[in-house]
């Protein structure tokens, strides 16, 4: 079946040939496949399984995404700090089933979607662009910027990369380039691309702090509704409290969380967190 829905070159002796058949087992096939309501197209001495038929697209729909599915995906698998051939390969095979430019249109401006696009392709290749005229309102200026960029963040409004002039990892937001244009290079600093995690409360960053928090009814539900991917990281207790065991990139947002919910959440097994939470009450008496 996998050689007659690829089949445009083979007529039946080549077919009997490959797989050790006789011509009448593989007519026998052919009828098969024919009684069981499969387009079985001949091509002069050549047959082939039409891939229109019934059953292929009946699988097919199970299989293929919608648009906005493979957006998703897309953006998924390019916000994944990984050096493995796996994420790579699969970066090949969304950019092989959706077209960059599809995915990078998505509801985006024209100038936005050409440089998604071009940072998809060198994100894939493993190239280096050229951010032209990136506008930077921190340093009041406007300027080339030469990068291996590794890993979109933010639903794809902004990119980490590493600047080749400065050798250091840095966030770029793609509006803020004219332009993006990939250069004839390939990445030769893939070893200092540094990680960068989105946490459980919406942070990014460089680092893994971890936190453990004992939680009572309320502040378990609340946590549940506003940050539903807590499930993972949640274990109900004997006593019928949560034990929360993450880790965040910084103790600003889970901080927040603590001090709104203070008297029914206890902090388990984390001094350096509960330390910044001593600061941040001192901080908060004091104004």
């Amino acid at each position: 079946m996998v050689m007659l829905t690829q089949n445009r070159t083979l007529n039946i002796d080549d077919i009997c040939q490959q797989l050790a058949m006789s011509r009448r087992s593989v007519y026998r096939y052919l009828d098969t496949f024919k009684g069981l309501g499969f387009i079985v197209i001949k091509e002069g001495n050549k047959y082939r399984l039409d891939h229109q038929s019934p059953f292929f697209q009946e699988i097919a729909s199970g299989l293929q995404f919608s648009d906005d599915e493979g957006v998703l995906l897309s953006q998924l698998v390019n916000s994944i700090y990984s050096r493995s051939p796996q994420v790579r390969a699969l970066r090949d095979k969304l950019s092989n089933l959706y077209d960059s430019g599809v995915l990078a249109r998505h509801g985006l401006n024209n100038q936005m979607a050409q440089n998604i696009t071009r940072l998809f392709d060198a994100i894939r290749s493993e190239r280096v662009v050229l951010l032209r005229n990136y506008n930077s309102p921190s340093s009041g200026t406007v300027s080339n910027r030469i990068v291996e960029p590794y890993l979109f963040i933010n639903d794809n409004a902004e990119v980490r990369c590493y600047e080749l002039a400065t050798n250091t990892n840095k966030t770029f937001k793609v509006s803020r380039a004219e332009r993006v244009e990939l250069l004839d290079l390939l990445w030769s600093h893939k070893n200092e691309h540094t990680p960068f995690y989105n946490d459980l409360f919406g942070f990014t960053g460089g680092e893994h702090l971890p936190v453990k928090l004992l939680l009572g009814q309320l502040s378990a539900s609340i946590l549940l509704e506003e940050y539903p991917d807590a499930q993972r990281q949640l274990e109900q207790q004997p006593d019928g409290k949560y034990l929360l065991t993450t880790e965040v990139c910084n103790y600003a947002g889970i901080g927040r969380f603590v001090l709104g919910l203070y008297d029914d959440i206890e902090i388990v097994d984390s001094p350096e967190f509960d330390q910044y939470m001593k600061q941040r009450i001192a901080q908060l008496a004091q104004r």
